[in-house]
């Protein structure tokens, strides 16, 4: 099995090596910065921005930064295996690709080229109900890739419950439960630039919905407020068990930033929890991701699966937060400034430079698995510092 890993990622990386010489990027920041350069303002500020005055989207790429890799030397690195078991799902690669909305503003084919990129990579791809695909069209556009459903529980529960049904339908693997948006954030960008979605597209998960509802432009984004109306302030602990009674699948919390909701989600059934602060999008003054992840893999790390996201920039941010007790990480902007550069390929290009990145941090660390990546290896920078 490992020779097989070792031959396949060094055809891997003569793909990457190509795909770099003919794009001219050759790092996540460069599809940034190309995407800055390409998407319409409204687009742009949607994808990008956070809450109040951005601290915690900030955070979320400054505290990769404070982290120190501790390498080990002299392993035997010779053989690769990057691949992880996810609820019961062999992945390739222990990245995936977190629920974004609304994808088609930054390429006509929108979610359908980045579940596609996922199924090349052998990595999960989790669909956002504020898709400008649906379920289905997401389904039948990648087979083979493990797709997993994003979803609010929203104050119509029928509307909820259909859209579970039609995940199951479909083949999802899972539901990712976003719990830390009641409401949207203070996002100051959206506001001043009245964010619309473009009149072209469809929030496509909702069928026979009033289309001036999504469009209507008085008093800022259409799309806040047809969210807003649909979304439930008073819900509690008790409708994650009413979800879980509802369907067979297994529910993934997203939006976890403490050691004492990890439990309760733990307690209510949920079968892995995604550290998140919502990319930095709901409460300004929040921890970055990886600062709350120690403390939620401490707490539920034996009980449920525990991954994270926001900030993940490059292969050592990945190995970083492997260290520190997540099962994977998800990516979300990253995919979409792959999308807004070429589709597809430019999706499949971030997830081959992290790939490519994770391996060289693997053997440069003495890890030749994911297995082999320990919390010893990475430290806070202060730890530097004490006398």
């Amino acid at each position: 099995m490992m020779q097989r890993a070792a031959i396949k990622n060094s055809r891997a990386q003569r793909v990457d090596d190509k795909m770099a010489a003919d794009t001219g990027l050759v790092c996540l920041q460069d599809y940034e910065q190309h995407a800055l350069s390409r998407l319409d303002k409204n687009a742009l500020d949607y994808y990008r921005c956070g809450a109040g005055e951005e601290d915690s989207l900030q955070l979320n790429r400054t505290c990769f930064k404070r982290l120190r890799i501790r390498p080990r030397c002299l392993r035997d690195v010779s053989l690769l295996d990057l691949s992880t078991s996810v609820l019961g799902a062999t992945v390739a690669l222990p990245v995936g690709i977190a629920p974004t909305a609304m994808q088609s503003m930054a390429h006509s084919d929108g979610e359908l080229a980045s579940a596609r990129a996922a199924e090349e990579a052998g990595a999960i791809f989790v669909l956002s109900t504020l898709s400008t695909s649906s379920i289905e069209e997401v389904a039948s556009a990648a087979p083979n890739a493990v797709k997993w459903f994003q979803l609010y529980i929203y104050r119509d529960r029928e509307l909820t419950r259909e859209l579970v049904r039609r995940a199951e339908w479909a083949g999802y693997k899972a539901l990712v439960l976003t719990v830390d948006a009641p409401v949207f954030g203070n996002r100051r960008c959206i506001a001043r630039d009245h964010f619309q979605l473009p009149s072209h597209l469809r929030l496509a998960n909702f069928t026979g919905i009033n289309e001036s509802e999504i469009h209507d432009s008085k008093g800022g984004s259409g799309i806040n407020e047809y969210a807003i109306s649909l979304f439930d302030t008073k819900l509690t602990w008790d409708d994650v068990i009413w979800l879980k009674s509802i369907t067979q699948l297994p529910i993934v919390l997203k939006g976890v930033l403490t050691a004492e909701d990890a439990v309760k989600g733990a307690d209510a059934g949920a079968a892995a929890i995604l550290v998140s602060n919502h990319g930095g999008r709901q409460v300004d003054g929040a921890p970055a991701a990886i600062e709350a992840l120690p403390e939620v893999a401490r707490a539920v790390g034996d009980r449920v699966e525990v991954y994270m996201d926001g900030g993940v920039t490059q292969g050592t941010d990945v190995f970083k937060a492997l260290a520190l007790g997540a099962r994977m990480v998800f990516i979300g902007r990253p995919a979409l400034w792959g999308l807004a550069h070429s589709g597809k390929r430019g999706v499949c290009n971030v997830l081959s430079i992290l790939r490519r990145e994770l391996e060289i941090t693997f053997q440069l660390t003495g890890c030749a698995s994911v297995v082999d990546v320990s919390s010893k290896m990475v430290v806070h920078e202060s730890s530097y510092y004490k006398l």
